[in-house]
């Protein structure tokens, strides 16, 4: 992820990793919260303050029911 970010091309990524393809390193990539937040932060719509979601209580009670 450091390499991503930065700048190295995700197929140069997917080669030194020995990876058989880029869709292999893409599941790595898909799976970093911190790449998802930075690229969220440039598409916060405005007049929003930009934030983590935080589940209610209740909410994970019933999912802990299931």
């Amino acid at each position: 992820m450091e390499l991503l970010r930065h700048g190295v091309d995700r197929s140069v990524i997917a080669l030194w990793l020995g990876h058989e393809s880029v869709e292999t390193t893409q599941m790595y990539l898909h799976a970093d919260l911190r790449l998802k937040e930075e690229a969220l932060s440039h598409t916060t719509p405005l007049l929003t303050k930009p934030s983590r979601y935080r589940p209610s209580d209740q909410l994970l009670a019933f999912l802990e029911a299931l």
